[in-house]
Parts: C-alpha cells; structure tokens; sequence
C-alpha cells in the first residue's frame, strides 16, 4: 500500500490531500514505484492496472500481508 500526495486539481476536486494506491510492487527505484491495483478488488475503479507513483507524491508505504485463504462453509445439520 502507498500513500501518495493528490496533485493540486485532485485535491480540489475532492477535499483530500492524500490517496491509497492498494497493490503489489512491481517496481521501484529513486524516481517512484510502480503497482499494479488490487486484482481481489475487482470493485475498486482501475483494478488490476498499473499505476507510476512519483518518488515526490509518494507520503508512505507499507507492506500489507496476503489476505487469508476463504473458508468454506459448513454443512449444517
């Protein structure tokens, strides 16, 4: 998970400073970091893109472990 800064027209818009960008890390260096969106949230806009977030924009990131497996339901009785 990312947390990135919004640029001045995106914080306008929508009243906030800041986003999420919930993904895997495909690629990272001195520049930014590239993730592809949470493909589970298949909900969310843009799911299972690719998204460049600038080294600037960047506020923090934080490793986010794999959600468990579902369980199965139970027969009843």
């Amino acid at each position: 998970m990312v947390r990135r800064r919004l640029t001045s027209a995106e914080a306008e818009a929508t009243g906030q400073r800041w986003t999420d960008v919930v993904g895997v890390v495909v690629a990272s260096g001195t520049d930014g970091m590239t993730l592809r969106r949470d493909p589970a949230r298949a909900d969310a806009p843009g799911a299972g893109t690719v998204v460049r977030v600038a080294a600037a924009d960047v506020e923090a990131a934080k490793a986010i472990p794999p959600r468990p497996e579902r369980r199965t339901a139970r027969p009843r009785d």
